[in-house]
């Protein structure tokens, strides 16, 4: 079994990741990555021989939700996947309308994704457990959409700020504090403040949440 996939993430440290992740799998090949729906679209025009699309959400030039309505109008053989941190209703919502086969969040670990990826291939539809919760609520009650423009008030100082910024660079603590002229503890200790007022757990939350939020 060879599985052909594309990675569409606006952040190359991100792709990076995904395809770690992938590489455990023998028969997961990866094709190529593309930084937007636009870059995505050239690309298949060239190649459009996939199985599997892994598309994230927020992206610049052509969003994820924008291009898996597209590609699924012009390639209906390849199955997406929205791999994101976003679960809130309007993106599970969107994403579904525009014809997405699976909704999964990007802290999944490499044999969930696999499991998930096989699933969708085979005619299911993978997703999160959280995710197949709230589109449940969706379907019993589509009026419940959160609002997409409803941003929560979140307060980051300047340096903070800063710091947050180098993460989404994906460097490591060591690099950041050379950056910015601080020690590694100081670094360390802006980035457990950041983690606490985002209400985050880890470095690829903290950066997406902030990008929703328009702090980066």
């Amino acid at each position: 079994m060879n599985i052909k996939i594309a990675i569409v993430d606006d952040n190359m440290f991100l792709i990076n990741a995904v395809k770690e992740k992938l590489s455990f799998f023998e028969e997961l090949n990866f094709k190529f990555s593309a930084m937007n729906g636009s870059e995505l679209l050239i690309q298949l025009e060239g190649n459009s021989n996939l199985d599997l699309i892994l598309m994230d959400i927020e992206m610049p030039v052509l969003n994820g939700i924008e291009t898996t309505e597209i590609v699924k109008q012009k390639y209906p053989h390849i199955k997406i996947i929205m791999l994101t941190v976003f679960d809130n209703d309007e993106n599970i919502f969107n994403a579904i309308k525009a014809g997405a086969d699976g909704y999964l969040l990007k802290e999944i670990n490499a044999k969930d994704l696999y499991n998930g990826i096989l699933e969708t291939l085979n005619g299911g539809a993978a997703m999160n457990p959280s995710i197949a919760m709230k589109t449940l609520k969706l379907l019993r009650n589509p009026m419940a959409i959160e609002n997409p423009d409803d941003k929560e008030d979140i307060q980051l100082t300047q340096r903070e700020i800063d710091v947050l910024e180098q993460l989404s660079k994906g460097l490591n603590y060591n690099k950041i504090a050379e950056n910015l002229i601080l020690s590694s503890g100081t670094v360390r200790k802006h980035i457990e403040n950041i983690y606490r007022k985002l209400q985050v757990h880890n470095k690829l939350e903290a950066v997406q949440k902030a990008k929703k939020n328009n702090l980066i």
